[in-house]
C-alpha cells in the first residue's frame, strides 16, 4: 500500500476523525465463467485509515488516488 497525503478536510475519516490515509488496490473474481477459472475480472482500491483501520472500497475505473481521497474525505 501506499501512504497518500492528508486532504486537508476538516471531516477525515468517518469513524475516527483522523487525516491520514494509505490507498492499495484488491481483484476479485466475477460469477460464472471467471469464478470457476479463478480470473480475477473485478478491480478495486481500498482507502484506509491510517488511525483505526476503517476502510472503503471503490471500483477502479483509471481515476487517481487523490480522487478517491476526496471521496473518502468528504
Amino acid at each position: 500500500m501506499t501512504s497518500a497525503p492528508s486532504t486537508g478536510s476538516d471531516d477525515g475519516c468517518p469513524k475516527c476523525g483522523h487525516t491520514d490515509a494509505e490507498i492499495g488496490t484488491i481483484s476479485t473474481t466475477g460469477g460464472g465463467l471467471s469464478k470457476m477459472f479463478d480470473i480475477q475480472t473485478n478491480s478495486f482500491r481500498v482507502v484506509s485509515c491510517t488511525n483505526c483501520g476503517y476502510s472503503e472500497l471503490y471500483r477502479d475505473t483509471g481515476s487517481s488516488g487523490s480522487d478517491i481521497l476526496d471521496v473518502f474525505f468528504g
